[in-house]
């Protein structure tokens, strides 16, 4: 295959893969129109999701050369597999009952952010005037929306904008975990495991606080849209994002990942008469702004 080629295939995985991320709050929103709960689709989701990964996680170690895991690695995966699969993903769930599909996608694209305000509180990384100015501009962008969505929503925005920054929270806490871990295990690999354990705990937690019942007397509808989640939204955008940062780089891959909460902007206007307002559309393009300025700048050496 020709750079050329290659570099157009990986630009259309990432596209592939930031639309499929960004559908989740879409299809969620969906599901709750059926009655369902938070606990219950959320344990839908990654029963559909396990089996997913499994296979995916067994053909990352079909290869030669592939290293075992030590009991100090496994212990790291249990640890961020917890949050980063299971409580952030049960937060964002939370969060979606009460605020737009627009504005959970906005908040959680502020991982940049929150990833460098984690890193300078533990690690002493720098924050430059660059960063300053990079995270007013998204805070700004989330401040436009949010008080857009206050004055016009019915629901409790502010408690589910609540829910879904500590989503947001919890996965930067998994991201800067899993940086030393991605490259020796291996992105797919990783992800594969980190949702396994993800899994197991949902189903723990539903075994806790739900009647076994439950789960199996939802409408045909709600068991269509956790499937749908569970391939679309979950795992095949893992996969697509770490073969399109293989293939074109995670600079670039950050560029074109940045049309997510457009998408969902859209997406929501579609499939859930969320109407596209002119303070949506400016709130985005600001924490857009942002985030690429972080993301795009030089690391600082180690």
């Amino acid at each position: 295959m020709s750079d050329r080629k290659a570099g157009l295939t990986g630009v259309l995985m990432v596209v592939a893969s930031a639309i499929g991320f960004s559908g989740k709050a879409i299809i969620i929103k969906l599901a709750y129109r059926h009655g369902v709960d938070a606990v219950t689709l959320l344990t839908l989701r990654m029963a559909f999701s396990a089996p997913l990964f499994l296979l995916l996680a067994w053909w990352a170690t079909r290869g030669p050369g592939v290293q075992p895991l030590s009991r100090p690695d496994l212990r790291a995966i249990a640890i961020l597999g917890f949050l980063g699969y299971y409580l952030s993903s049960y937060l964002d769930f939370l969060g979606l009952q009460y605020v737009t599909a627009a504005l959970e996608r906005l908040i959680l694209f502020l991982n940049p952010t929150l990833v460098l305000f984690l890193s300078a509180m533990f690690f002493k990384r720098r924050i430059t005037r660059r960063d300053m100015m990079a995270i007013g501009l998204c805070y700004a962008g989330i401040a436009l929306v949010f008080g857009h969505d206050f004055t016009t929503q019915s629901s409790n925005v502010a408690l589910g904008s609540f829910w879904v920054l500590l989503s947001a929270i919890t996965y930067a806490i998994y991201l800067i975990g899993s940086g030393r871990l991605v490259g020796r295990v291996g992105s797919i690999r990783f992800a594969c495991y980190a949702g396994l354990v993800s899994c197991a705990a949902v189903i723990v937690q539903y075994l806790v606080v739900r009647d076994t019942k439950v789960i199996f007397s939802q409408p045909a509808e709600v068991y269509g849209l956790s499937l749908l989640m569970a391939a679309a939204s979950t795992v095949l955008p893992i996969v697509l994002m770490a073969e399109g940062i293989r293939r074109i780089g995670a600079s670039h891959a950050s560029i074109i990942s940045s049309v997510g909460p457009i998408a969902t902007i859209f997406l929501g206007a579609i499939f859930l008469s969320e109407p596209i307002t002119a303070f949506q559309l400016a709130g985005a393009g600001l924490v857009m702004a942002g985030v690429l300025a972080i993301s795009l700048q030089k690391k600082p050496a180690a």
